[in-house]
């Protein structure tokens, strides 16, 4: 540090709570998620002053409001152009964005493309309630086949959308996941942040009215641990109290779970996680939960040059050694005179 750098103030998480009254149905996951956003913004050194949180439509767009800092709330699926523009205006701004199921996979879907593939640097916290709870519960993109809801009254027989997948084809350098009421949901969050380029992070969220307990299989308050692989770079892919794992099945190129006999996970084969490597967080994000836990944590984490920077790189190098000149600007060109007065005959 030296006498010209910023020193931000220190915060708490009153600090970041709005005096807006919440307004989520009573149980709503969203407002677990709140609470750990709120928790992690002192801890990363976040100052109101320079954040900006950014949203389009739906139950989890509310976000900005209850965030004491500047925020935009947007239009449906759109917020990635928002968050764009802000960051390409004032690159020093810290982005966050917050969408859903709905917002972000349906209309938005291209603009998640296209923030992802262009790496801006900031945080996409995507809710996945698999439903839309705004307008009443109907089917989302991401909803299970067989999800009844006034949209799919027989059932849904769409094939849902993996927003991790989805991620990753996009050219996503950070994708991770969690879910609501998590302890660990901070500690993703705080990765997120750390990296520089385009962070997505999707959070199961248990939409209390229209998609109630969806996720227990893995995110139940008690009994669920066994069904949660928790990734950590470096460390093997155990679960279920290191009694199980996840290995490679080297004949079919995909993954596999083993037992882990007396703690010698090396035996049973466990891979150790790599977050730089691309293959296995493809093949972790499409593990389907049931015959395999749920993978949680950073799953992929790869940074690269961010796009505001190449952007503003490549400005000035256009700009040097030049001074701007808004009258030669003007008149460069075809340009015409034009004399004579308003007496004058037309």
């Amino acid at each position: 540090m030296n006498d010209m750098t910023p020193i931000r103030p220190a915060t708490t998480l009153k600090d970041w709570e709005s005096d807006q009254e919440v307004r989520w149905c009573p149980g709503c996951g969203d407002y677990a998620i709140l609470k750990a956003v709120q928790r992690t913004l002192p801890e990363i050194g976040a100052d109101p002053a320079t954040t900006v949180f950014v949203s389009g439509i739906g139950c989890s767009s509310r976000f900005p409001y209850y965030i004491e800092s500047y925020g935009f709330h947007t239009i449906h699926g759109r917020a990635p152009a928002f968050a764009t523009g802000i960051k390409l205006a004032n690159p020093e701004l810290d982005v966050w964005l917050v969408t859903g199921d709905g917002d972000g996979m349906s209309i938005g879907g291209n603009h998640t493309m296209h923030i992802l593939r262009r790496n801006l640097d900031c945080q996409i916290l995507l809710f996945n309630n698999e439903i839309y709870g705004l307008t009443k519960g109907q089917a989302s993109p991401t909803s299970r086949i067989g999800t009844t809801s006034p949209s799919t009254p027989l059932g849904s027989v769409d094939r849902p959308a993996s927003p991790c997948a989805f991620a990753l084809g996009s050219g996503a350098r950070f994708v991770a996941r969690g879910f609501d009421v998590s302890k660990n949901l901070p500690e993703v969050l705080k990765a997120a942040h750390a990296h520089r380029g385009a962070a997505f992070v999707e959070i199961f969220q248990n939409c209390i009215v229209y998609n109630k307990d969806v996720f227990d299989g893995f995110a139940a308050p008690k009994g669920a641990e066994d069904r949660q692989l928790w990734l950590k770079h470096g460390e093997p892919m155990l679960f279920a109290k290191g009694a199980c794992g996840i290995a490679l099945d080297a004949e079919k190129l995909t993954l596999k779970g083993v037992e882990v006999i007396d703690g010698d996970w090396q035996a049973a084969g466990v891979i150790v996680h790599d977050v730089r490597n691309r293959s296995v967080a493809h093949m972790l994000v499409e593990l389907p939960f049931g015959p395999f836990p749920m993978a949680l944590g950073v799953i992929y984490d790869d940074p690269r040059p961010t796009f505001e920077s190449a952007v503003h790189e490549q400005s000035a190098k256009a700009t040097a050694g030049k001074s701007a000149d808004l009258a030669a600007l003007l008149a460069r060109g075809q340009t015409w005179t034009v004399g004579g007065t308003a007496q004058d005959p037309i």
